[in-house]
């Protein structure tokens, strides 16, 4: 194949491997907004037809799924959403919390002012989109927040870690926190954080982080006690 045929080969991998991680994406947005509910099955090919697009590269995006631990496959059916019990939830708070908050306390004093400063549009971001109820919009800004915020500490494998922990938990019950008016308070906090850690306030700041991942374990608690008015 002459250099001409290797180029167009490799801008259709490209191309395509975009459009799976395009679909896994939007895919994961529907799992933690609860539009792919925990438990049911979902094919391959009926999901393509929502997209619009062939069934590969949807087929493609939830066997990454299934490596995350996200879904689960089920033969000759498609793929089931790998249902989050109570002590999941706790144990991806605890490691959250041995994690997050002392690396955000080392933080305070080593990162660089302008450093965190960047940080104030990804907050205020988060409070917005909370108030607007724009519940794709909060999780993609609250991402960006806490993995760039842990990012300053220079160790990648700490940030690929919290994001799959993030991604197993899903931010469970996101929509009824939202319905109930829990989401503005939790997303104020990320201004919070940073104004302290500005401040070089290390104690303030660790205990900031600590309450806010606590507050969502207690949210995802208080979410799993509510009725499913759904399927009544």
């Amino acid at each position: 194949m002459d250099s001409m045929g290797h180029l167009k080969q490799r801008n259709l991998v490209t191309a395509r491997e975009r459009l799976r991680d395009q679909v896994a994406n939007a895919l994961r947005a529907a799992l933690i907004s609860g539009e792919l509910r925990p438990g049911e099955v979902y094919s391959a090919p009926g999901l393509a037809a929502d997209f619009g697009i062939s069934a590969t590269p949807v087929r493609e995006a939830m066997l990454d799924m299934a490596r995350e631990g996200l879904v689960e496959p089920v033969r000759n059916k498609g793929f089931r959403v790998t249902e989050v019990n109570e002590r999941d939830l706790d144990q991806y708070t605890e490691i959250r919390l041995l994690i997050e908050v002392p690396t955000v306390r080392g933080l305070v004093g080593t990162a660089a002012r302008e450093e965190l400063e960047a940080l104030r549009p990804v907050a205020v971001e988060i409070v917005e989109a909370a108030r607007a109820h724009d519940l794709i919009g909060y999780l993609e800004a609250d991402r960006r927040f806490h993995l760039t915020l842990l990012g300053l500490a220079g160790n990648e494998r700490l940030v690929e870690t919290v994001g799959d922990l993030r991604k197993r938990s899903r931010l469970y019950g996101l929509t009824g926190l939202d319905e109930r008016g829990e989401l503005l308070p939790s997303a104020e906090e990320h201004l919070e954080l940073l104004d302290l850690m500005l401040a070089g306030d290390a104690d303030g700041s660790e205990a900031c982080m600590t309450r806010h991942l606590g507050k969502i374990r207690s949210l995802w608690a208080a979410e799993a006690t509510v009725p499913d008015q759904r399927h009544a």
